[in-house]
């Protein structure tokens, strides 16, 4: 993206600073994550700060918690916090997740995460991007872990995004720690192509399966589809 900043209709996003980019699988977990009426929102690896003023514009009565690693993001999505209509309920922690859950005392209604999933062994010469992207600073495993402590046991949900692999990786670990699917969504460009990634929230409410959802971006003829439209119009300026 050549643009040093993403506008949205209520907030904008500088991510000059930032190594992952305002993406399509950010602004599809922001606006897809559901919970009834949350108080208190988590954001693990929160980079730009995008899902984390996306759940302050949908859910008006909550405070929400971004947790991201890298310094420069931090730094950056606080100042993106400060210029937006909520700076009173958001903040952002620059720390290590791992570090967070065993520091906090807070048990979360939602918590979403846009995790890092590529193995170390495909790094680049780019630390910032390597944080980003590469999960041995946050394992699958540490992230569920974090999640079980900090995740409330009554009727809270957890979201993430992952490519369709990772996704059942982090579906058995999940299972181990007790977490169960609630719904399950897959993304895709347009009806014809390969499925780009796998959307599940879980809770502690053990329960059949569920039957996966689809969502296209376009339709074949390119055009958006009404769903992804629908999904998107509160915050894309293109809708």
């Amino acid at each position: 993206m050549a643009n040093t900043y993403f506008q949205f209709k209520q907030f904008t996003i500088h991510q000059d600073h930032c190594a992952m980019k305002v993406s399509t699988d950010a602004v599809v977990l922001g606006a897809l994550a559901k919970h009834a009426s949350p108080n208190s929102i988590l954001d693990i690896g929160s980079g730009t700060g995008v899902i984390t003023l996306m759940l302050a514009q949908r859910f008006p009565e909550a405070t929400v918690q971004g947790i991201e690693l890298d310094e420069a993001a931090a730094s950056q999505s606080r100042r993106n916090v400060q210029k937006s209509p909520w700076p009173g309920r958001v903040e952002i922690k620059c720390m290590r997740f791992q570090a967070f859950e065993k520091e906090s005392t807070e048990n979360y209604p939602l918590i979403v995460s846009n995790p890092p999933y590529f193995p170390k062994h495909h790094k680049s010469a780019d630390l910032q991007r390597n944080l980003a992207l590469h999960n041995d600073e946050l394992s699958f495993g540490d992230l569920i872990k974090g999640v079980v402590k900090r995740l409330d046991k009554n009727g809270g949900f957890f979201w993430v995004i992952l490519p369709p692999q990772q996704m059942k990786e982090l579906d058995k670990i999940a299972r181990f720690f007790g977490l169960h699917a609630q719904e399950w969504y897959e993304l895709k460009d347009r009806p014809s192509t390969k499925t780009l990634r796998h959307i599940k929230s879980f809770s502690f409410n053990a329960k059949p399966s569920p039957e996966m959802n689809t969502i296209c971006i376009k339709n074949e003829d390119f055009t958006y589809t009404a769903s992804y439209q629908n999904l998107l119009k509160d915050f894309l300026l293109t809708f």
